[in-house]
C-alpha cells in the first residue's frame, strides 16, 4: 500500500496494511534541529545542511534520507524562500530563511528584528525564542478598527491580508510537485489560530483578564481574527487545496499539564463559536482532514473540538492529567483520529534507555492501533537533548509493531 493511501485509510478509521508513521510533517510534532543533526551523524547520513522550518522553536525540515530510513509516510508543505547559512545554539550548522533578521545583544541573548522591532528573544544560554512583542497590549476596542495586522508575524500565522501573495508564494508549485512526484501524504501547515493568536497579540495576562472583564473587546478581536483567517484560507486553498490531504490549524494550546487555561464554559461562550465558524468554512471548501495542535490536558473540550469541525487531534499528550491513552481511544477513537501519543517526550524519550523507549512505544501502539484512526508520532517536538539512540529505538519499534497482520 502506498503511503498516501495508507494515511487516508487510517484517518477514515479503517485499518490499512500498517499504522502510518510521521516525522516532521507538522512543525509542533517535528524534531529539534540540534537533535536532528546528531541523528544524521549517528545514522551516517550526509544530506547537506539542515533547514529550519520553525525559527522560534528551532525545528528541522526532515530530509528524504531520514524519512526513508524510518518508513515515514508524510511530508509537510512549507512556504518557499531563499536560504542563508547560520549556526544553531550548539554551534552546529544549519540554513535559515533569508528574511530572518536577528542580532546578538551585549548580554549574549539573540533577538529577532521585524519591521525595526524586537519581536522575539532567545536568552544567552537558551535554545528557543520567546515572543516579546504584543502589539495590542494597550489597545482599546476602538483601536481594533485601525489596527494593521503585522506581517508575517509568523509565530501566530497572521500574514497581512495585503501581502498574502507573498506569504503563499511558491506553495502551489511545491504542493503540486509533492503531490505528483511522491506518494506521501501532504500536510498543509496552514496555521489559522484563533485563541493562541489572540493572546499572542494582546499578551497572555491581558487576554486572560479580558475574558472575564472585557468581553466586548474579546468578541471584536476574535471576530476580526476569524474574518482574517477566512480570507487567508481562501488564498491558501486556491494555491494548494487540491494537493494536501491534511490541513493543520492552530496551534490552539488551551491546556496545561494539569487542566485547561480557561474555564470550559468561557471557552464554549467565546472561543468555540469562532473556531467553529472558521473550521466549518474550511471543511466546506476543502477535502483535507482538519488537524488541530492542542497540547496538555484538554479532555474537557475534546468533544467540543470535534463538534466544531476537528477530525484529527495532535499531539495527544498522554502525559497530561486525564489524558490516559486507553480512555482517549475508548471515548473518541471512532470519531477522532490521533496523530501523536506514540511516545512521551517529557521523560521517557529524553531521559529513558532505548529499552524503556521501546516498551513505551509498544504499549501505546497496542492501545491506539486497533480500528485505524492513528498516525504514529511522538508527543510534541523531539527536544534538542534527545539521544539519537532513543530516536532510532522509537521509530524502529513503531515500524516493527505497526503491521496489522502481526
Amino acid at each position: 500500500m502506498k503511503s498516501r493511501e495508507r494515511v487516508i485509510k487510517a484517518l477514515n478509521h479503517k485499518e490499512p496494511d500498517r499504522v502510518p508513521i510521521d516525522l516532521g510533517a507538522a512543525a509542533p510534532t517535528g524534531i529539534s534541529a540540534m537533535a536532528y543533526n546528531r541523528l544524521k551523524d549517528y545514522l551516517g547520513i550526509n544530506a547537506g545542511k539542515t533547514k529550519l522550518i520553525d525559527m522560534w522553536q528551532q525545528v528541522a525540515m526532515v530530509e528524504v534520507e531520514v524519512r526513508e530510513r524510518f518508513n515515514v509516510d508524510t511530508i509537510g508543505l512549507w512556504p518557499a524562500g531563499e536560504w542563508k547559512d547560520s549556526k544553531l545554539p550548539d554551534g552546529s550548522n544549519c540554513i535559515i530563511p533569508q528574511g530572518w533578521k536577528s542580532e546578538i545583544l551585549d548580554d549574549g541573548s539573540e533577538v529577532q528584528i521585524e519591521n525595526g522591532r524586537q519581536i522575539a528573544k532567545r536568552p544567552a544560554e537558551g535554545i528557543y525564542f520567546d515572543p516579546i512583542y504584543t502589539p495590542l497590549a494597550d489597545a482599546t476596542i476602538e483601536d481594533l478598527d485601525d489596527f494593521v495586522w503585522p506581517s508575517p508575524f509568523s509565530f501566530y500565522k497572521m500574514p497581512d491580508l495585503d501581502n498574502l501573495d507573498m506569504f503563499v508564494s511558491g506553495l502551489e508549485e511545491r504542493g503540486k510537485f509533492l503531490y505528483e512526484n511522491s506518494d506521501l501524504a501532504v500536510v498543509g501547515n496552514f496555521g489559522g489560530s484563533i485563541f493562541e493568536a489572540a493572546y499572542g497579540l494582546r499578551g497572555f495576562e491581558n487576554f486572560m483578564i479580558d475574558l472575564m472583564d472585557n468581553k466586548k473587546f474579546v468578541e471584536k478581536l476574535l471576530d476580526k481574527l476569524v474574518k482574517h483567517n477566512k480570507e487567508y484560507f481562501k488564498r491558501y486553498n486556491e494555491a494548494v487545496g487540491e494537493f494536501i490531504q491534511i490541513i493543520m490549524v492552530g496551534g490552539e494550546d488551551i491546556g496545561t499539564q494539569r487542566n485547561l487555561v480557561i474555564n470550559p464554559d468561557t471557552y464554549r461562550e467565546l472561543i468555540k463559536p469562532r473556531q467553529k465558524e472558521l473550521w466549518q468554512f474550511i471543511n466546506n471548501n476543502c477535502d483535507a482532514k482538519i488537524m488541530i495542535h492542542a497540547c496538555g490536558s484538554i479532555d474537557k473540550i475534546i468533544d467540543d473540538l470535534h463538534e466544531a469541525g476537528i477530525e484529527v487531534l495532535n499531539p495527544v499528550q498522554t502525559s497530561a492529567n486525564n489524558m490516559d491513552p486507553r480512555n482517549l481511544k475508548k471515548k473518541y477513537g471512532k470519531k477522532l483520529s490521533f496523530w501523536g501519543g506514540g511516545c512521551d517526550t517529557q521523560k521517557i524519550l529524553p531521559h529513558g534507555t532505548p529499552d524503556e523507549v521501546k516498551k513505551e512505544v509498544e504499549k501505546n501502539m497496542k492501545i491506539f492501533k486497533p480500528g485505524g484512526g492513528f498516525v504514529f508520532n511522538q508527543i510534541h517536538i523531539i527536544q534538542y537533548n534527545v539521544p539519537p539512540e532513543n530516536i532510532v529505538a522509537m521509530f524502529d519499534t513503531a515500524y516493527k509493531h505497526s503491521h496489522y497482520n502481526n
